[in-house]
């Protein structure tokens, strides 16, 4: 678990749910970097990669304590990304994505975190998120180090 303060108020956060295209990955390839780091906070809490698989890679990203969930492509994306967070806890639940279909669950999630990186954010994200960070690797290093989200969160 990590202890936030957000906004004032502490909370206990239990799960993670991250985007795959665009927050984690270029062009479907993920940096090692980003496997560590996701592995370290997979230490910390449960962590899910909740992804529609535009490249049809997620089944190559086997990293220990981070589950991938691949949506179905018959239904609305960002109601099922909604959903997942719901599932989770949306009070214990933070989320971070970039796209169309990830601007639900950043609302949603007690904790919204908007990557703008090299594929670019998307503006309902940019408006749903309660904070934006520069790359996945920022994204990361705030939740494993959460007196970073309580500078930038404090009321």
């Amino acid at each position: 678990m990590i202890e936030l303060e957000l906004f004032g108020r502490k909370v206990l956060v239990e799960n993670v749910v991250f985007d795959m295209n665009g927050t984690l990955t270029v062009d479907g390839v993920m940096p090692d970097r980003i496997r560590e780091l996701l592995e370290e906070l997979a230490g910390k809490v449960k962590v899910y990669i909740v992804t529609s698989d535009t490249f049809g890679v997620a089944s190559t990203y086997k990293i220990p304590g981070v589950e991938v969930v691949v949506l179905d492509s018959n239904r609305s994306a960002s109601v099922q990304k909604k959903e997942w967070v719901e599932r989770l806890g949306a009070d214990r639940t933070v989320a971070v994505g970039n796209g169309y279909n990830d601007h639900l669950m950043l609302k949603r999630a007690v904790l919204g975190i908007a990557v703008c990186w090299r594929e670019g954010l998307c503006r309902s994200a940019l408006e749903t998120a309660d904070i934006v960070v520069a790359s996945p690797e920022d994204a990361l290093e705030l939740l494993l180090k959460p007196i970073r989200i309580k500078a930038t969160t404090r009321d």
